[in-house]
């Protein structure tokens, strides 16, 4: 008997011994499992973190390259056309004028003018193609629709455009990007595709702003255009690529089921809106 009393405590004992190891060991473990998940949720915020700072690099990047690609544009237009016009001036306008009889200096000082006169038209020019009057004052719907109703009553190509539900506005300067993708995607379009007819539809899906551009000339389907734009071929798209990485948006080129006419669609994301 009293060595079963004895058998029976250290049984007992050892029961004591291992429960308690057990629950030590589950609770070691459970902290080594809390630790491995708060370090993986760590890594994950980091990455997600070091995605979006990479992000804003890119956005900020594609934004300071069409600031550049203007600048350009701008120094171009100033160099190859107003320069000229100034210099031509100038030559009207020398000392040698003061030597001239009454007659020939009127004539000079009327040649400058009119040249003078040229300039402030180009300097206009370039001006409002950096903010299109209609653009600034009208917004993105009244300008795009006048944009396409020049190209129509040109004669070249038959062409309209419909905004269906354009209630709330993009901001000013997501207006003027997309504007400019618009124009640069017409552009090409009369350029390169020789279509006939080329109409343009604005509408919102699940909050998303939505652009189509169809027409039935020779076009380039997606595979093509991120082949182009890899290769860095053509200005014009990579205006178009730096504009749509700043609006956050997408582009897509395809072509209908028919293969009569190419579609081009222009995404841009609600959180864009303000």
């Amino acid at each position: 008997m009293f060595l079963q009393v004895i058998y029976n405590s250290s049984g007992g004992g050892n029961s004591i011994l291992i429960g308690t190891a057990t629950i030590m060991f589950l609770s070691i473990a459970m902290v080594l499992l809390v630790g491995i998940h708060q370090r993986r949720v760590s890594a994950f915020n980091n990455k997600l973190a070091r995605l979006e700072s990479e992000k804003q690099v890119t956005i900020l990047k594609a934004n300071i390259q069409i600031q550049e690609e203007e600048r350009n544009s701008i120094a171009a237009d100033l160099h190859d056309d107003a320069g000229p016009l100034l210099a031509t001036v100038r030559l009207y306008l020398t000392d040698n004028i003061i030597n001239q009889d009454k007659a020939q200096q009127i004539q000079s000082i009327y040649n400058a003018k009119q040249i003078i006169d040229d300039a402030i038209t180009l300097i206009r020019n370039i001006s409002h193609g950096l903010m299109p009057p209609t653009l600034k004052n009208f917004g993105l719907e009244n300008a795009t629709v006048d944009l396409f109703k020049k190209i129509n009553g040109s004669g070249v190509v038959k062409a309209s455009a419909r905004f269906h539900d354009y209630k709330v506005h993009l901001a000013p300067d997501k207006e003027m990007l997309v504007f400019r993708v618009i124009q640069e995607l017409v552009n090409n379009t009369i350029k390169h595709s020789h279509a006939g007819f080329m109409h343009l539809t604005e509408n919102i899906n699940n909050g998303n702003y939505y652009i189509r551009i169809h027409h039935d000339g020779k076009g380039i389907i997606q595979s093509e255009y991120d082949r182009l734009c890899f290769e860095g071929a053509g200005l014009g798209l990579k205006n178009i690529s730096s504009r749509i990485k700043v609006l956050g948006g997408k582009i897509n080129f395809e072509i209908d089921d028919s293969k009569t006419f190419y579609k081009i669609t222009l995404e841009i994301p609600n959180k864009n809106n303000l």
